[in-house]
């Protein structure tokens, strides 16, 4: 099945002799023993099963929303527990710093009066409504799903953090569900980190920022044409919490509450999956009907918490992100643990200069857009979209960063009758509350065409499991990720 595969970058399963990795010995012995028409079999098992189960995402063309069964690929990626370790505690560290910034934007501003961020990019993601708030253990990200990529050398960088409405997690879980279906076998002769406690410590998380012993906790979703309800309704299904929309809440007093057939039930937490602006209309936009009046007040006064909390997105901006090692030697008083991608600020006049120069060279990011809409790959980019792309960044330098054009890991992937290397990115979830957990891997995503490096699933890529593999632990799973600090 393997013979001839070769990668022109690091691979996860392979080293550069085509020798598997250490942690990846099991997995490659075990599907040269199945063969391509079984793994064919197989992969054609698991999206049967993809389809009764209604995994399933939402793609948007046209105005239109597409449902479409969620794209699964077979072989899993690997990454040795060891490595592991590492990430994870970088992972933490990053949430901690980003957490320390957020309160302190809103708070004595002491890193803007210090010239460590410069005060002027904070402009897009600030709410004034926020200054001064105070959330349960002065956390505002309580969730964030770090994009993590490595490049040619085996070196991983963090891409970029999203913390306003992070989405994925569902699709891990389920992606691991599907996976020990078709590859049970397996999980008993190795050493596979689990990753089902990820319900039980977002749980955990939400229940340590209320107000009131024994809370009710509810998730906010915008309602079935979101891209993401799949996931809402299944973290809300996995923690036993309710399911609730704008229409279902009302503020009295600066109190929450749900309406109930009941009557009005009093909630205390919120893990909120629509953006700060349509969190309340009575302080944001006024039209929106996917918040509830009131819910700023009622926030506030600390009569409920919302995860993540509202104004977090001062942080989820990719030229804030380029700032992030300098919030953790500020605030930490570390080194950053995990890098960040190099990157260019258009914002910066030397900067801007050389981007401009250099595009069909480079990457280049608006900076507030999320899902990889808006990018644009200068080597995989004609003419007319690198002038374009040279036109907007001239008109509004603040909102574009660019990075270099990194040779993303590769998994070996089905492509048909054949396994081929496809470029993959990792994003694992990290929760920072009372305590803090990071997710034992986190959601592979895959480029499912030769030679691209767009993973998005919103942009045609697909997804696999990621084992986190301890290659010096007795072949028996843990039962429960140890994770965070």
């Amino acid at each position: 099945m393997f013979r001839g595969y070769r990668s022109s970058t690091f691979d996860e399963l392979f080293d550069d002799r085509g020798r598997p990795r250490p942690e990846a010995r099991a997995l490659v012995q075990h599907l040269e023993q199945l063969g391509i028409d079984d793994l064919a079999t197989r992969q054609a098992a698991a999206h049967v099963g993809i389809e009764a189960a209604g995994i399933s995402f939402t793609v948007y063309h046209e105005g239109l929303g597409i449902d479409r069964a969620w794209p699964f690929d077979i072989i899993p990626r690997v990454i040795a527990r060891r490595e592991w370790d590492r990430l994870e505690v970088g992972l933490v560290q990053r949430l901690v710093a980003i957490n320390h910034f957020i309160s302190d934007v809103y708070g004595s501003q002491r890193i803007l009066d210090a010239g460590v961020v410069p005060r002027e990019i904070i402009d897009r993601g600030f709410l004034p409504e926020c200054r001064g708030a105070k959330p349960a253990h002065d956390v505002w990200a309580h969730i964030c799903g770090s994009d993590l990529v490595r490049d040619r050398d085996g070196t991983v960088y963090v891409l970029e953090d999203n913390l306003r409405v992070p989405s994925g997690v569902s699709y891990m879980l389920e992606n691991r569900t599907v996976t020990k279906r078709v590859f049970a076998e397996l999980f008993a002769d190795q050493s596979i980190l689990p990753v089902d406690a990820y319900p039980d410590r977002l749980l955990r998380i939400l229940s340590s920022l209320s107000p009131r012993p024994e809370p009710t906790i509810g998730v906010l979703t915008p309602g079935i044409f979101n891209s993401a309800y799949f996931e809402h309704s299944f973290l809300a299904r996995q923690m036993g919490v309710e399911l609730v929309e704008g229409a279902d809440l009302v503020v009295d007093d600066d109190v929450a509450y749900l309406r109930t057939i009941e009557g009005l039930v009093r909630i205390d937490v919120l893990y909120r999956r629509v953006d700060d602006v349509f969190i309340d209309p009575t302080v944001f936009r006024p039209d929106s009907a996917l918040g509830a009046p009131g819910l700023m007040g009622a926030w506030r006064a600390g009569n409920l918490a919302i995860a993540n909390a509202p104004g977090t997105g001062v942080a989820d901006d990719k030229l804030v992100y380029t700032y992030v090692p300098d919030m953790i030697r500020y605030y930490l008083g570390e080194e950053p643990i995990i890098p960040n991608v190099p990157t260019y600020r258009c914002i910066d006049t030397d900067d801007c200069r050389f981007v401009l120069d250099h595009l069909a060279e480079l990457v280049i990011k608006p900076v507030s857009e999320s899902g990889g809409y808006g990018i644009v790959v200068g080597p995989h980019a004609s003419s007319t979209e690198l002038a374009d792309i040279a036109d907007q960044i001239r008109s509004d330098p603040r909102g574009y960063v660019a990075q270099p054009t990194l040779a993303l890991s590769t998994v070996p992937t089905l492509c048909d009758d054949h396994v081929s290397p496809r470029h993959v990115d990792l994003r694992p979830f990290t929760l920072l509350g009372a305590d803090s957990y990071v997710t034992c891997g986190g959601l592979t995503r895959v480029a499912r065409h030769e030679g691209s490096l767009v993973v998005n699933s919103s942009q045609g890529g697909g997804s696999k499991d990621t084992w986190i593999v301890d290659t010096e632990a007795q072949p028996a799973p843990p039962s429960s990720p140890t994770g965070g600090f």
